[in-house]
């Protein structure tokens, strides 16, 4: 039997169990530490193996969910975010506490099934994911799944580089966000392109005010018209007559922002990530965890869902 040609499913870890956290309903393992969060992800792995049947799978994580390069970039960068620290405690991100005692639960399940989970301090999930999208370099597809739109600059026809969307349908209706996609609803060509016109745009999710008055649309048109984000300042710098009146005036009072802003919404491709296998498990990598965690929390099921669709015998 031929092996199956290679493709590489890369998660946004915290993207997915955020995802399931709020979307599948609390249940109190047999230890009675709430496990909803961690069997939706794992539930969401077993679906996204069986459908799109990868060689590779890595469990990309925010080692710094708030890197100090893009916070000194643009100080507002997740600010909003912020949580208060506790008295003995740093600040951190916003996180409800039943699901934080769920994310040791997640490491745990995914070192148990050998499944790559690769973090970079000083780095997010969204800089792991560029990075390994460009050292796989169209030697192989690449499926980035998310519920994070800043992903949509990484995709690349050429290379074989989609999103799977999951804000909207999930990871069972997943939107396939490819070149095509993104011209029909940003009206931009290219993943880069997209990033340029999110620049504009800016994104108040992630604290990013973007050029005041410049909308989607107009962001869109903008880069259309001058091919590229540095187009379009060149463009304004030389005068050209078609920035005129309150969008010229716009983007000049815009000018420190769009020094910056390139810096915290384009994503690394050159973190330092070492040597990453990915290859999907064949075998289960530590049984005796994988036994304690099923019988702790009851994730029996969830086990072998997944270990089904490894072809894994459980």
């Amino acid at each position: 039997m031929p092996s199956a040609a290679p493709r590489m499913l890369l998660l946004d870890s915290a993207s997915l169990y955020f995802r399931a956290f709020f979307g599948v309903p609390e249940v109190i393992g047999p230890s009675g530490v709430p496990t909803n969060a961690v069997r939706g992800l794992l539930d969401m792995i077993a679906s996204l193996v069986d459908r799109g049947r990868p060689t590779h799978l890595v469990a990309c994580w925010d080692n710094d969910w708030r890197p100090a390069f893009r916070v000194e970039a643009i100080p507002s960068y997740k600010a909003h975010r912020v949580a208060e620290p506790g008295p003995d405690e740093l600040a951190g991100e916003q996180v409800p506490e039943a699901l934080g005692v769920q994310v040791p639960i997640i490491i745990d399940a995914l070192t148990a099934l050998g499944i790559a989970r690769v973090g970079v301090d000083g780095y997010e999930a969204d800089d792991v994911i560029g990075t390994l999208t460009h050292l796989a370099g169209g030697r192989m597809p690449v499926d980035v799944v998310t519920g994070d739109r800043d992903l949509f600059q990484l995709v690349d026809d050429a290379a074989g580089v989609r999103v799977l969307y999951t804000a909207r349908g999930g990871v069972r209706d997943a939107d396939v966000v490819t070149q095509d996609f993104l011209r029909a609803k940003y009206a931009v060509a290219t993943g880069a392109a997209y990033a340029d016109m999110a620049t504009l745009r800016g994104d108040t999710s992630d604290g990013l005010p973007g050029v005041q008055g410049i909308g989607e649309k107009t962001a869109a048109t903008l880069i259309a018209r001058y091919g590229d984000l540095a187009g379009v300042r060149r463009a304004l710098a030389e005068g050209d007559p078609q920035i005129k009146g309150a969008q010229r005036t716009r983007l000049e009072a815009a000018s420190d922002y769009l020094d910056a802003a390139p810096t915290v919404v384009q994503v690394a491709r050159d973190a330092p990530v070492g040597e990453v296998d990915g290859v999907l498990p064949g075998a289960v990598a530590d049984p005796v965890l994988m036994s304690r965690l099923a019988a702790d929390f009851g994730l029996a099921g969830s086990f072998n869902r997944v270990l089904a669709a490894f072809g894994i015998d459980g």
